[in-house]
């Protein structure tokens, strides 16, 4: 029977403890969460700062959809006025606005090197960790990829001197999502100097909460090519491709995500960008200090009861207990405990790396770590 497959491959995902479900959320902050009526300390959100309910300033924006492509009639003040701000503050020619950071990644990939001809003398270097997004533009892409070891530059190193490729594009996570440790940016920034590659970072976990300034892992060191998201710490939705006019040019005429797709909610683009002048300001410094230290007291925790956390000095603090199965125990075990966090399996790690993905935000009281190192304790 036609796409009897379906069933086979849904019952596999079953019997391996790795079938994928949805939870009706019916309220959600960075601190609590409310699921079927039960009500749990959140440790699964990526609303690292807690600015989901800070309130926004009057907004002048009235129209909820752009309408039509940006290259059509669906380019408007509030989105000039995101890039604009953006550039500025990132140190950028210019910049694109996408609906999601899974758009916004795997769309400039199969964009840069579309041309078969130009791929064809071109090379992908990505970290083995990076994100599904990355992954899946360079496979779509016509260009060769090249995968290194996870934030390892010496094995880097020796495959862009095996390399013959004319254009070499090196990319990396800022913050790993589910490792939570950072890349070298500084040394990756130099290598990709010394053998005339561009580099690519994809700073999704580390705008907003990093930085002196709040601006993320490329503060100070710009690579070519910026992508940063919206729906994490600046807590709403979409995401932002910087570069220079004439990169974003060119993805103008090329990215077919872009060019095909209803440009970003004016709404939104007013939002996120009173978001990101909050992130900017006092409160949003004060919430950056109060995260860091809710991440040193955890951690401090952690070590105290002998919890195997993985080095992480990010939001992102995972337990990797390897078996899928037990690890759904335990995040079951958790949620009876009155914790809600996520239990990460493969495909989204590598197999036999299983995980509980614990992320702290600026609202989590001393308390609520207190409770959440707790459980952890009674249920490993």
């Amino acid at each position: 029977m036609a796409f009897s497959y379906l069933q086979a491959h849904l019952q596999t995902r079953r019997e391996d403890a790795l079938l994928r479900q949805r939870h009706l959320i019916t309220h959600a902050t960075a601190r609590e969460i409310t699921v079927a009526g039960k009500h749990y300390l959140n440790f699964a959100s990526n609303d690292y700062l807690g600015f989901a309910e800070q309130p926004s300033s009057l907004l002048h924006t009235q129209a909820l959809g752009s309408h039509s492509s940006p290259l059509v009639t669906g380019y408007q003040q509030s989105q000039y006025q995101l890039e604009r701000y953006l550039c500025e503050q990132l140190g950028y020619q210019s910049a694109l606005l996408f609906n999601s950071g899974f758009s916004a990644n795997s769309s400039v990939l199969k964009a840069l090197f579309q041309d078969k001809a130009t791929a064809q003398n071109s090379a992908i270097f990505q970290d083995k960790l990076n994100h599904a997004s990355l992954i899946d533009g360079a496979l779509h892409s016509q260009a060769a990829m090249v995968r290194f070891n996870h934030n390892d530059t010496r094995h880097l190193t020796s495959r862009l001197e095996k390399s013959t490729a004319k254009n070499k594009l090196i990319i990396s996570e800022g913050v790993f999502s589910m490792d939570g440790d950072h890349a070298p940016i500084a040394t990756l920034r130099d290598i990709a100097n010394s053998y005339n590659a561009w580099l690519m970072i994809d700073d999704a976990h580390g705008f907003g909460v990093l930085g002196e300034n709040g601006l993320g892992s490329c503060e100070q060191i710009k690579p070519e090519l910026l992508v940063i998201t919206f729906g994490k710490a600046v807590a709403s939705s979409g995401a932002c491709v910087l570069a220079s006019k004439e990169v974003i040019d060119y993805l103008l005429q090329f990215n077919r995500d872009y060019i095909y797709s209803t440009g970003m909610s004016p709404l939104v683009a007013e939002m996120t960008l009173t978001r990101l002048q909050q992130i900017r300001s006092e409160t949003g410094s004060q919430k950056r200090q109060q995260l860091a230290d809710n991440i040193s007291y955890f951690k401090l925790l952690a070590t105290q009861h002998s919890l195997a956390v993985m080095p992480s000095t990010s939001a992102i603090q995972p337990i990797v207990l390897g078996c899928a199965e037990h690890t759904l125990a335990v995040a079951n075990t958790l949620k009876e405990a009155g914790i809600w966090l996520t239990a990460i399996r493969p495909p989204t790690v590598p197999f036999n790396t299983s995980r509980l993905r614990i992320t702290l935000t600026a609202a989590h009281t001393k308390a609520d770590i207190e409770c959440l190192i707790a459980a952890l304790v009674n249920a490993l």
